[in-house]
C-alpha cells in the first residue's frame, strides 16, 4: 500500500546494549516485601537491566551506537549528526550527545541532546530528518539514540517507580534510500498541564541541589501512578488512530507497531481498542522494564533481528511519555 512520507531517508542500522546485571522481578518484590509475583502480575515486566558502578549513559548510548553503525555497514566518521534522546544524562551540562560523539570518534558529527522523557527518541527522529533535508556538504548519515540509567534517580523504598523503570540505550543510523522507502509522516504533541505527573524534581534551576533536596530525596524520581495510567489509557489508542488516518489506511494494514511501554502489560491490553491484532505489537518490556527514550530503538532493534520485518512493511512508532508528549512516526521499511 503506498503511503506518503519524507522520501529518500529510511533506517539502515539497528543497534541495542543492555548492562550485564539483571535483576529479576521475583526477587526486587521479595525485597519490598511483597509476594514474588506482585510486579509481574501488575505489569508484565518479568527482569530489567542496571547500569554497573561508574557506567553512564553515554556508555551506554555508545555502544548501542556501535551496533547499530556496524548493521548499517559504516563507521563513525560517515556520520554527520548525532541526536540523542534522555532524562537521564551523564551531567545537567553539556550534552550527553557530545560525550557519546567524542567515544566513538564521529568527528564530523555534530551532535546536541533532546529532552523529551520517554518520546525522545520520536523527538531526535524528527529533529534528524529536519538535518537531513536541509543540510549540505555533510555526510547524509544520521544517529538517532534512545538511553536511560533510571536506576541512578530510584527511591529504593518507592515500589511504583522501582518496579517498573530499568536502564539500557537503543540506536538508528538514518540515511539516504530510494522509493518508495521512507519515514512519515512523523506527528509531535505536548501537554504540559501534565508536566508534574512524572518528575524529578530537585536539582534544576527552579529547585537546585541543597542538603534538603538530598535528604528529602528530591533527586529520584516521583510518579503519579492514576494520572500515568490513565494518560496512557488515552493516548496510545489515540495516537494509532491520527497515525492511521493521516496515512489514509487502516489500523490493520501496519505490519508492526512499536510502542513505548513503561507497563507492557497495560499497553497491550489497549491492543483491541486501538483496532490491532496482538501479532501486530513488539512488546519486549517484559525483559527490560521501562527503559524510557530507549524504549522504542530497542523494540525496533529486537524486531529487526529477530525477523520480524521485511521490505515494504508499515511500520508505526507510537511514542508517550512525561511533559507530557507523545509522537508518532509511520515507517515504509526499507531493503537490507
Amino acid at each position: 500500500m503506498a503511503v506518503r512520507h519524507d522520501a529518500g531517508w529510511a533506517i539502515r542500522g539497528t543497534g541495542a546494549y543492555l548492562p550485564d546485571r539483571c535483576v529479576r522481578s521475583e526477587d526486587l518484590s521479595r525485597s519490598l516485601g511483597l509476594e514474588p509475583s506482585w510486579i509481574e502480575d501488575r505489569t508484565g515486566i518479568v527482569r530489567r537491566h542496571l547500569a554497573a558502578p561508574g557506567q553512564a549513559a553515554s556508555d551506554l548510548a555508545a555502544a548501542a551506537a556501535a551496533r547499530a553503525l556496524d548493521a548499517a555497514g559504516l563507521d563513525a566518521g560517515d556520520l554527520g549528526l548525532i541526536v540523542l534522546g534522555t532524562s537521564t544524562p551523564d551531567l545537567v551540562a553539556p550534552s550527553t550527545a557530545c560525550r557519546v560523539q567524542a567515544l566513538l570518534g564521529a568527528r564530523r558529527a555534530a551532535a546536541f541532546d533532546v529532552a523529551a522523557a520517554c518520546t525522545g527518541y520520536v523527538f531526535g527522529l524528527q529533529a534528524a530528518l529536519g538535518w537531513l533535508a536541509t543540510q549540505r556538504g555533510s555526510a547524509p548519515y544520521a544517529l538517532v539514540v534512545g538511553v536511560e540509567v533510571y536506576s541512578r534517580f530510584l527511591d529504593p523504598a518507592d515500589r511504583g517507580t522501582i518496579a517498573v523503570f530499568g536502564d539500557g540505550a537503543g540506536a538508528t543510523v538514518l540515511g539516504p534510500v530510494p522509493a518508495p522507502y521512507g519515514i512519515g509522516p512523523v506527528t509531535l504533541g505536548s501537554d504540559g498541564s501534565g508536566a508534574d505527573d512524572v518528575l524529578i524534581p530537585a536539582g534544576g534551576s527552579r529547585l537546585p541541589a541543597s542538603a534538603d533536596t538530598l535528604a528529602g530525596l528530591g533527586h529520584t524520581i516521583r510518579m503519579d501512578g492514576r494520572a500515568v495510567r490513565g494518560f496512557i489509557t488515552r493516548i496510545f489508542p489515540r495516537v494509532v488512530a491520527e497515525a492511521t488516518e493521516a496515512a489514509g489506511i487502516k489500523p490493520a494494514d501496519l505490519s508492526l507497531v512499536v510502542p513505548h511501554q513503561p507497563n507492557p502489560r497495560l499497553v497491550a491490553s489497549l491492543a483491541p481498542g486501538a483496532g490491532l491484532g496482538p501479532d501486530q505489537l513488539a512488546i519486549v518490556g517484559q525483559d527490560v522494564g521501562n527503559i524510557g527514550a530507549a524504549s522504542i530503538p530497542y523494540a525496533l532493534d529486537r524486531s529487526v533481528r529477530t525477523g520480524r520485518l521485511a521490505p515494504g512493511d508499515l511500520v508505526l512508532l507510537a511514542g508517550f511519555g512525561a511533559g507530557v508528549t507523545w509522537g508518532h512516526a509511520l515507517l515504509t521499511w526499507p531493503p537490507a
